[in-house]
Order: C-alpha cells, then structure tokens, then sequence
C-alpha cells in the first residue's frame, strides 16, 4: 500500500505530551516520507463531522513544550454511539461510523494514527476491523494501558502530584494536622502510589487494596503516640473500602466511561478527624495533574512514540499501538492493548518498597 496522506487525531481526556506526539508524527511524516497530514478537530468528533486542519511543519513549530492539544480533544464522542445532533446537543447514541470512513475518503487519506486512552483506541481497533488502516499511541496520566509499561503524561501528573505531596508537608508539620491528598487515576493507584512514596506519604490508599477506616486510623494514631504530630495520606480517586464501592461523584450521560469518580479523600478525612480529634484537610488536585507543560520523560517518550507510530503505517504494521518495554519502542496489537487494564499488583515491588519504609495502605 503506498501512503500519500494521513490523518491524526486526540482523544479523551487532554495531558501533557500530546502536541510532542503531533509534532512527531508530522515531522518525521512530511520529512522522511513525504506524506501530507491532515487533523481531526475534537477528536473523533472531527471525523464524524468532517473537521479538519492541514498539519504542516510551521503549524507544529514550537509546540513540543505546550500542555494540551492544538487538535482539541474529546472524550463523549464515540463514532459507533454517536450522541450530538447538528446542534452539538445530546441525542440517543447512533452509529456513524460509515459517516466517519467516508469523510476519511474525502479527504483521500491513506490511513490515519490516533492518539488516546483506551476509550479511543478501543474505537480505533473498531476502525481496524472495519478495515481502515490505523495505528495508535498510548496516552493517559493514569498509566493504566496493559500495552505498554509507561504511557506518556503519567510523569507529568506524576511530577504534580508528588510536588503537592511535598508542600503539603510542610503546612502538616507546622498545624500538627493530617493531611488528606487526593489524586486521579481511576481504577489504578499508580500515580497515589509513586506520588506517595516519592513524597514521604505515610498512608496511601489505592484501589487494588481495598482498605478499612479502623486502619487507616490505628495509622494516624500510632504515628501520634511516636511524636509524629502530623500525617500525610495519599488516597486515590478510585480506593475503596473493604465491601465497598468507590465514590462515584458524578455520571456523564454519552461518554464512554461515564463513571466520574472523585470524593473519597472527603469521607476519609471526616473519619480520621472524628476518631483522633486531629485538624484534618482535604487537597483535591483533580485537572491540576492534567495541564500544563510536559515534562523532559514526556516530550522524550511522545516524540518516540508519534516518530514509531509513522514508521508503522509505512511498514504497513496496521493495527498497531506503539508501546515502550524496558527503553525499547516496540508496538502490540491494538485488540489486545486495550483487552485489560494495567493495575498496581498489591503483592508487587512497590507496595513492598512502600510497607518496608512504614507506609500502611490501611489493609493490614
């Protein structure tokens, strides 16, 4: 198959690394193989509607630094459930995504990378099976893709978070308070888990470790009988109790992970303050781990990533998502990138660093 021109898109939610990705694939597209590219608005909602942008070398010139996407993003529109009118207003899911492959033709493009979480690339393998080349890159701040050992924007929400943990002490150690830090990461503890550690947590509660109160306050307790006059926890949106759910905060109708999770670390605080009549604050970092600039690790890691995703479609490796194993970009099969999540295993490495340097997960 000889590849003229291509197509790339964001979707999900935005994070840190993206324009580094675009860039790539633009640069090392027009420069070592002569294709055109084009972009897709708002994610797979610029396919469905037919929103596009040309993508030159000047158009990525200076971007590799910026935080977000110049493409836009969304994390509502599914092509195979398509919930927007022509008025942009919510509807009953329909299927275009005949509507989405003939605008790929429109545009006379050879094939296309799309650039997301498993939302997106699971509608991406859709795409493949349908029949349209496609190839696709790993990103999400939650690190929880089973394709690939580290996902770009995870370093990024990472560098914040433990930042957060370390000021925070500083207010704990001054008030003699318990400070509770709230964090993302949806069902996976990755980034409460190395924030906390990398910061000097001393509980951190995540959702592969199911966690009782009686615990988390026997923690607090005994760090005050040793003179430690404050604590720092660590809670990840998606820990949960022991029998418990986690604490949903809201559901978003039409999108493909409707569950919004977040609030935990209030319910948390509220226990530990009334049990150890200890000043307990709550810190919700929520969307502050998502903006702003990339760091070094995600511009290095984006950059391979969009450069290999480019070198798929010419090798016609189609079906594909890029990945990283040990320092090697290596790429897997996108049915099987998106089979499972990639989740903290609470007998791991990590969690054994963790309880040998006194951190309880208020488990044991």
């Amino acid at each position: 198959m000889k590849i003229k021109k291509i197509g790339v898109l964001t979707g999900g939610g935005d994070c840190p690394g993206l324009n580094a990705v675009i860039r790539a694939v633009v640069k090392s597209a027009i420069k070592k193989y002569g294709w055109e590219v084009m972009g897709f608005i708002d994610g797979y909602r610029g396919l469905v509607e037919n929103w596009t942008i040309p993508l030159t070398d000047q158009t990525v010139s200076g971007i590799l630094v910026r935080g977000g996407t110049i493409l836009g993003t969304n994390n509502r529109a599914n092509p195979f459930a398509y919930t927007y009118d022509e008025n942009g207003k919510t509807i009953p899911p329909v299927d275009k995504s005949k509507v989405a492959v003939l605008n790929l033709k429109r545009n006379e493009m050879d094939a296309f990378i799309a650039i997301g979480g498993d939302g997106t690339l699971s509608m991406t393998q859709k795409f493949w099976e349908m029949g349209i080349p496609v190839v696709g890159v790993p990103k999400t701040i939650d690190n929880d893709l089973s394709g690939t050992d580290v996902t770009f924007g995870f370093d990024s929400a990472l560098c914040v978070a433990t930042e957060a943990v370390d000021r925070l002490h500083t207010t704990a150690e001054s008030h003699h308070r318990v400070m509770v830090l709230e964090t993302m990461g949806r069902y996976a503890g990755w980034i409460a888990l190395r924030a906390g550690i990398a910061g000097g947590g001393d509980v951190i509660l995540i959702p592969e470790i199911p966690y009782t109160m009686e615990k988390v306050v026997e923690a607090v307790k005994n760090r005050d009988s040793r003179g430690k006059n404050f604590t720092i926890v660590v809670v990840a949106e998606g820990a949960k109790e022991v029998g418990r759910d986690a604490v949903v905060q809201r559901i978003v109708k039409g999108s493909h992970d409707s569950v919004r999770l977040g609030g935990v670390s209030y319910k948390v605080a509220e226990i530990i303050e009334k049990e150890t009549e200890i000043e307990t604050r709550v810190t919700i970092l929520g969307h502050l781990q998502r903006g702003g600039i990339p760091t070094p690790f995600d511009r290095w890691l984006a950059t391979r990533y969009g450069a290999a995703a480019t070198e798929l479609l010419s090798e016609g490796k189609f079906g594909k998502m890029v990945s990283l194993r040990g320092t090697e970009i290596g790429n897997i099969s996108l049915k099987e990138a998106v089979g499972s999540l990639r989740l903290v295993d609470p007998k791991g490495e990590e969690v054994k660093t963790a309880i040998a340097t006194g951190v309880s997960f208020g488990n044991e």
